[in-house]
């Protein structure tokens, strides 16, 4: 048996567009000849992939198992492409590979940055590859081999992957100077859903968390607008537009660039555990070992 990675890749197209036309044009291939392709896969493996109808084609369970297989193997050809090319403009010195990494808004703008400088800067042959997305997505992508490595808020995902502590956070307030509660050292939840607030998209995990725990206080947040990063809503408190709960360590970013004061969230629950995750240890690539046990190596010691 022969599978060509023009196939698989084309198959890979198929499931994630969930159209043959969008998957053809994905690839640059002609619809007649993308269908002729997945058609002669089918016969190779001897196993319906799609079920087709007046409607369109449905994916199989098959399809689906396929899916997590090609997208392993396409990852492999390409890091074996990527790897050969830098051992050839240096005669095959030092570590190389590649990771892909999926991160929440969190950790990337607490924590990575400095964590993957240092080590690129130790293996500047690893090419690491970086994509934000929310929680759920990352524990997903991880089991269904579209990412190596995942960093997310700790909850449940299911028993597809694996997970181990990241870092810790704190959540904080930040309103504009000048704001009624601006002189406060600490706020409760109930002194900060009293006032107008500036909140993360719908999707997003302290989106979530927020909304359970005023539900369980019997509070009733007042969501002014809502936005898809940090550097927004605290652009919007700057405004004057509301408040917003976020990260400490991300509001520092923009405290002193913006007229803003951050405050202390004096809940239980604004003590956030991150975490890191992968399908599991043994099916990581060296350099994606490597990566897990940099980026989960303790503070005190992770000066290199």
């Amino acid at each position: 048996m022969k599978l060509d990675p023009i196939t698989l890749r084309l198959f890979v197209a198929v499931m994630e567009e969930n159209a043959i036309a969008r998957a053809a044009a994905r690839e640059h291939i002609a619809p007649s000849a993308a269908s002729r392709r997945l058609a002669e896969l089918e016969d190779q493996l001897q196993v319906e992939l799609f079920t087709r109808s007046n409607r369109g084609s449905t994916p199989t369970a098959a399809a689906y198992a396929l899916l997590h297989m090609a997208r392993g193997v396409l990852n492999e050809l390409d890091g074996i492409a990527t790897q050969m090319k830098d051992y050839a403009h240096d005669g095959g010195k030092g570590l190389r590979g590649h990771v892909r990494v999926m991160a929440n808004i969190s950790s990337i703008t607490q924590f990575l940055p400095a964590q993957l400088q240092r080590f690129m800067s130790r293996h500047p042959h690893v090419d690491v590859r970086l994509q934000e997305r929310v929680s759920t997505d990352i524990a997903r992508a991880v089991a269904d081999n579209e990412a190596d490595i995942g960093l997310l808020n700790h909850g449940s995902y299911g028993d597809k992957i694996s997970l181990r502590p990241y870092r810790s956070d704190r959540l904080a307030v930040v309103v504009p100077q000048g704001h009624a509660l601006a002189r406060q050292r600490k706020l409760a939840l109930a002194q900060v859903v009293a006032h107008d607030l500036i909140g993360m998209h719908a999707d997003s995990a302290l989106n979530h968390l927020i909304t359970r725990a005023a539900a369980d206080q019997g509070l009733q947040p007042r969501l002014r607008m809502k936005v898809t990063g940090y550097d927004a809503l605290c652009l919007m408190v700057a405004a004057g537009l509301g408040i917003g709960i976020l990260p400490e360590g991300s509001a520092r970013i923009y405290i002193g660039a913006l007229p803003l004061r951050c405050i202390r969230l004096a809940e239980p629950w604004a003590e956030r555990q991150l975490m890191l995750c992968v399908r599991s240890q043994d099916a990581l690539s060296p350099v994606a070992q490597l990566l897990v046990e940099h980026l989960c190596r303790p503070e005190p010691t992770e000066i290199e």
